[in-house]
């Protein structure tokens, strides 16, 4: 290896510095930037914290303060939503089998190039770009939605360069549970019955098992 100059060696480690600033003030400096392009006279900062939320209730509610129709002067053509800040977004929430079942396909243009990546991954490689797609996805395609869409930053953890603005904490509405349904409440019955039978030893032997003999020993003859 070939000894460096001091001027060569001041420059690399000029390079090294400059880059470990970039990758620690990224986040902050892509939240900032945008603003200046942003009429803020008059708009409210909202804050969500994303944390225990469910991702499509959570994307409702931003989708509505973004758009302004919270507010009794809204009007379709006109963009009068709220900032919204979103934090905590690596703690959100999904209903369901949706970190395994959910995808996000996009295609690159070359052939053969349709790319997917599950929302597991997507969380673990980006999870402000979670909500971003599904508040996005809620917003009507117009000229608006590019303006809508720089009013709303999210980051993955509680940091945010908005300290000094007057921010507004947002509180989600409550959720509705729904009732459990008639068959559903008797089956899950059934089933503690069944189980406490079983810790118990007692037999749980039933009409439909033994139905389910006859069925078995008359194909077993068949064969």
């Amino acid at each position: 290896m070939l000894p460096l100059s001091s001027t060569s060696s001041a420059h690399y480690l000029r390079k090294i510095m400059t880059a470990i600033a970039q990758s620690f003030n990224g986040n902050l400096k892509k939240a900032v930037a945008g603003l200046r392009r942003i009429n803020l006279e008059g708009l409210k900062w909202r804050v969500f914290d994303a944390e225990g939320q469910v991702l499509g209730r959570l994307a409702s509610q931003i989708s509505t303060v973004v758009q302004g129709k919270d507010k009794p002067t809204y009007t379709p053509n006109h963009d009068e939503g709220d900032m919204c800040i979103v934090i905590n977004a690596k703690d959100v929430c999904f209903t369901g089998r949706k970190l395994t079942n959910k995808f996000y396909r996009w295609h690159t243009g070359y052939i053969g190039h349709l790319k997917e990546r599950s929302l597991k991954d997507q969380m673990v490689k980006d999870p402000t770009e979670v909500i971003r797609k599904a508040v996005l996805r809620m917003l009507p395609r117009n000229k608006l939605r590019d303006d809508r869409d720089r009013k709303l930053r999210i980051f993955a953890g509680s940091e945010h360069p908005f300290g000094d603005r007057p921010l507004e904490p947002y509180e989600m509405p409550p959720r509705q549970v729904r009732e459990m349904r008639p068959r559903a409440r008797r089956a899950m019955i059934r089933a503690q019955k069944k189980a406490e039978q079983q810790e118990q030893g007692v037999s749980t032997y039933t009409r439909k098992d033994k139905r389910r003999e006859e069925v078995d020993a008359e194909v077993g003859e068949l064969k």
